[in-house]
């Protein structure tokens, strides 16, 4: 090709015009009678070649020039095509015995299929996990580690890798590497391949340039600068210039620059001087405000509501995680399968309008649950709901309950997102049958509250909770010493209200700070007369990190009713400990009081205690953890505790950390057990005991 190529530069114009000509020939009748004309005559001499401007060399006189420098230099002569072959097989045989000398290993059998394992020399301090990562994904070696193999794949295995290895040092700003592979034996016959670096020096960056950055409004180009980072002098690390070009675009996006973009790094490496140019282009754009939400109404909701969720005003400076944010809220509406949101350029030149366009999602679920509890016995649930029926987000659940201790309907009614972001308005009517060890209760109840709560997308410092409940309820309970029961209506109302202040680092998986959680529930009961107590509860739990992968989680509940007797009380609205987010190896309720039939009474105070090791371990890509804890708690008549005779349980229990919580799975067993409590009790849940 590079002949043609040569050839074809040399042609003149003439020459090209006539090359044309001959091509473009007049049509013919005869289209076989012109293929046979047209035919080579092989007697017929060659059409003389186009003048080059440089003769042709005539042979005999170059024969004869050759003769005479030989006699002269006395040249050897021109080896024929056997000995030139044999020369070969003889040089390659050299090197093949030369590489096995220097390597120190001499397969007896080239085919013969074996292990092997994969060391490093001359690595230099500086490399970091980021090698080691990119090697193990990349390296033939590592991919085929675990199959037999013979010594000539584990060669071309190893020269892959020696490529791999050069191009991950240049990564790190060592372009002067040199690879080798060295190959030797342990005492199993096993081959070892031992990739030998030499690393050279580390190049340095020299200019940095960033054209286009002057462009932003001043002094935003000062500042994008400090937040690259970037010094000359510094290592030519690609890692590095790759996350201080993505620390420009994030700086930019969120500080106005709605449609600035960054160009393909370009990194001149000079090897005489061992530094490196790099250039980033840099287009800012302009910087802009927020502008309307563009948006059709849709069934499910309108540009206004999608206002009224965002955390950004007309006005407010631009920031791309703001839009991400928005995202993030419509996304879990629920209501929605697919959604973009864009900036888009704006009537105001100031200004960029945010474009959503949003695809409905099924706004219907039917759902069903099986479970069994220790204690609790066997439970099934099914729910409809409709997550829209009265837009914008107003949802409608039905859940239906067949269980061992519960029979149980309810109609519940949800709107997120009322009045402000986060805020959810709540109703719900329902009716119960309970059968428990604790009581027995017939149960109707319309309860309404407002709550701002944490969520996933959001885990807020403060939130709250307050409402109104109406109970009316027929129950039974055990009085007196001999054991007999009796049967009363309660009529309750309820303010129940809650404030949580959460310091910790995540809501499901937290791993340090603290938490504190206040409950007060101001009730009045209109059984034989009516009176009022006040329902209080304090919750708080610590997390601190012992190191990586060991957390250690405590926690503290105090409890109390005040302003009536314990008999006085239904017994739906006593306090009782016990189970799974109490005290574990319990059984539900069963901690505390109990009467002549060994049934838990429940009481007007609480406290308990739990203290656990969440120790994360490398089974599962590390997302396997085991949790011994301890747990003690205990309930008592008087509306104060006195912190005694408390019951311990102590267990293991087993956490899968996925992508949206752990999965707990914890088994306790009572340490000072009362008579009939089980010796073993199992707790599966979502997300950690506290």
């Amino acid at each position: 090709m590079l002949v043609i190529l040569l050839m074809g530069s040399l042609i003149r114009p003439g020459q090209a015009q006539t090359t044309q000509e001959t091509r473009e020939q007049p049509a013919v009748a005869d289209q076989d009678q012109w293929d046979l004309d047209t035919q080579l005559d092989p007697d017929q001499p060659l059409t003389e070649f186009p003048d080059f401007g440089v003769e042709w060399p005539d042979l005999d006189q170059a024969t004869a020039r050759v003769s005479e420098e030989s006699d002269e230099e006395s040249a050897p002569a021109l080896a024929t095509a056997e000995e030139i072959e044999e020369e070969r097989l003889q040089a390659s045989a050299d090197l093949l015995t030369d590489e096995l000398s220097l390597n120190e290993y001499r397969p007896t059998d080239a085919l013969a299929e074996t292990a092997y394992r994969i060391s490093f020399s001359g690595l230099p301090a500086t490399i970091g996990e980021a090698f080691d990562r990119r090697f193990q994904i990349l390296s033939v070696l590592e991919e085929y580690r675990g199959d037999d193999a013979n010594f000539a794949q584990i060669r071309r295995r190893a020269q892959s890798d020696a490529d791999l290895v050069e191009r991950l040092l240049r990564i790190e700003g060592y372009y002067d590497a040199v690879v080798q592979m060295r190959f030797q034996t342990d005492g199993a016959e096993r081959v070892e391949v031992i990739i030998n670096v030499q690393p050279g020096p580390q190049y340095e960056l020299d200019a940095i340039s960033l054209p286009g950055l002057a462009a932003a409004v001043a002094p935003d180009p000062q500042k994008f600068r400090d937040i690259i980072a970037l010094q000359s002098g510094a290592i030519v690390n690609s890692d590095r210039i790759m996350e201080a070009i993505t620390r420009l675009d994030v700086a930019m996006a969120e500080n106005g620059y709605a449609f600035a973009q960054t160009g393909e790094p370009q990194l001149e490496i000079d090897h005489a001087e061992r530094l490196g140019d790099l250039e980033v282009p840099v287009t800012p754009g302009g910087r802009y405000h927020f502008g309307s939400i563009l948006m059709a109404q849709t069934d499910l909701f309108g540009p206004d509501h999608v206002q009224m969720i965002a955390r950004f005003n007309p006005g407010d400076l631009y920031q791309a995680s703001d839009l991400e944010d928005l995202r993030r809220a419509l996304i879990a509406t629920g209501l929605v399968s697919t959604i973009s949101v864009d900036p888009v350029v704006s009537e105001d030149p100031e200004a960029v309008d945010i474009a959503v366009n949003v695809a409905p999602a099924p706004l219907r679920t039917i759902a069903g649950e099986l479970g069994y509890g220790t204690g609790e016995g066997a439970r099934a649930e099914v729910s409809w709901e409709h997550r829209n029926l009265f837009p914008p987000e107003g949802l409608v659940r039905a859940t239906a309950v067949l269980a061992t201790q519960e029979q149980s309907g309810s109609l519940a009614y949800r709107r997120n997102n009322y009045h402000r972001r986060d805020n959810v308005l709540n109703g719900r009517a329902a009716l119960s049958v309970v059968d428990r060890p604790a009581f027995k209760a017939q149960t109707f109840s319309i309860a309404a509250n407002i709550e701002r709560q944490s969520n996933l997308i959001y885990q807020k410092r403060w939130s709250w909770s307050a409402g109104v409940e109406l109970i009316a309820s027929r129950e039974t309970d055990v009085t007196g010493p001999t054991g007999a029961t009796g049967r009363e209506t309660y009529f309750i109302g309820s303010l129940p209200g809650l404030v949580t202040f959460d310091a910790s680092d995540d809501l499901l998986d937290p791993t340090r700070g603290f938490r504190l959680t206040a409950r007060v529930a101001p009730e009045a009961s209109l059984q034989n007369g009516s009176f009022f107590y006040v329902r209080s509860q304090l919750d708080g739990s610590a997390y601190f990190p012992v190191s990586d992968k060991i957390v250690l989680a405590g926690r503290t509940r105090l409890g109390t009713i005040v302003g009536a007797g314990n008999n006085r009380i239904a017994p739906s609205r006593r306090l009782y400990s016990g189970g799974g987010g109490s005290v574990r190896g319990y059984g539900y309720q069963s901690i505390g009081p109990r009467d002549v039939n060994n049934d838990p009474l429940g009481g007007r105070s609480l406290v308990e205690f739990s203290l656990e090791a969440r120790v994360k371990t490398g089974f599962f890509g590390g997302n396997l953890g085991i949790v011994p804890f301890i747990d003690a708690g205990n309930v008592y008549t008087s509306s104060t505790p006195d912190i005694s005779g408390l019951r311990y349980g102590a267990g293991l229990g087993v956490r899968y950390y996925s992508d949206f919580g752990p999965i707990r799975i914890d088994v306790g067993t009572p340490i000072n057990p009362q008579p009939g409590d089980s010796r073993i009790a199992v707790y599966v849940s979502l997300g950690q005991a506290f």
